[in-house]
């Protein structure tokens, strides 16, 4: 009974708050169980699914707002939240008995095309959610380092809900911090190793120049006087992705 008041009510609040000119989503239940939850990036499995109560209690909150009501910079925070928050639903659904996202889903489905966020009133997968709206919709490749698809290979997972006030700095923040993390992206001799979104969604950079110049902007002093150091220039390629599960007890295996 408690789950479901808090469910109803969360729903509520925002079907209330969305009827105005300039709607606002109430996160706060989100930021509570990242600040708990979310270690360096990684997430603590065990620990949300005991609070899984709770992230049903903030689904239902987004999924009671009407997207049509949120100014442009509202509606880029909302998707970017409703995307990292409905795939840690999709592993708690299946947790302990995954090590990887990719054991979700059958021969026909892989768990991004998997119709079970709730948006709008309609039920969609995650793919049309950054393939079909935040790509196409916002024209921004910093996206790739804020939406999180449950994997070590993946850009860390952002321990507090993205608001619109400071979206700007945060996108960023994210970004300059997984351009400079070796861990992702790397100067080898002359070969500069990016992460592999760089690869799978080129298009959204352009091409290699455009991406060593997107590089360069986020870059700190040290890699961007290497990479500028490099008198013939630096060809690109991209690391291997990890999708072994961003469990933090795996993190700290590793």
């Amino acid at each position: 009974m408690r789950r479901i008041m808090q469910i109803l009510l969360g729903a509520a609040l925002v079907c209330v708050l969305a009827g105005g000119a300039h709607a606002r989503v109430d996160n706060s239940l989100y930021a509570e169980l990242l600040a708990r939850h979310v270690v360096d990036g990684l997430v603590d499995y065990a620990g949300l699914k005991a609070d899984e109560d709770k992230l049903d209690a903030y689904l239902a909150i987004l999924a009671a707002v009407k997207t049509d009501k949120l100014t442009e910079m509202q509606a880029y925070a909302h998707y970017l939240n409703v995307y990292n928050a409905w795939t840690l639903k999709l592993i708690l659904k299946h947790y302990p008995g995954i090590s990887s996202i990719k054991d979700i889903g059958g021969f026909f489905t892989n768990p991004w095309r998997i119709r079970f966020v709730e948006l709008d009133g309609e039920l969609v997968h995650l793919d049309h959610v950054e393939h079909e709206i935040l790509r196409p919709r916002f024209r921004d490749p910093r996206v790739h380092f804020a939406v999180n698809c449950a994997s070590m290979g993946c850009p860390r997972l952002h321990a507090r809900p993205f608001e619109p006030e400071d979206l700007e700095t945060t996108l960023d923040e994210l970004t300059r911090a997984n351009i400079n993390d070796p861990a992702f992206n790397r100067l080898e001799n002359g070969t500069l190793r990016l992460v592999k979104v760089f690869d799978w969604f080129g298009g959204d950079w352009g091409n290699d120049a455009e991406k060593l110049a997107f590089v360069l902007r986020y870059a700190d002093d040290e890699l961007r006087g290497r990479i500028e150091s490099r008198q013939g220039g630096v060809r690109i390629r991209y690391t291997d992705w990890d999708w072994s599960l961003n469990d933090v007890s795996k993190g700290r295996e590793k």
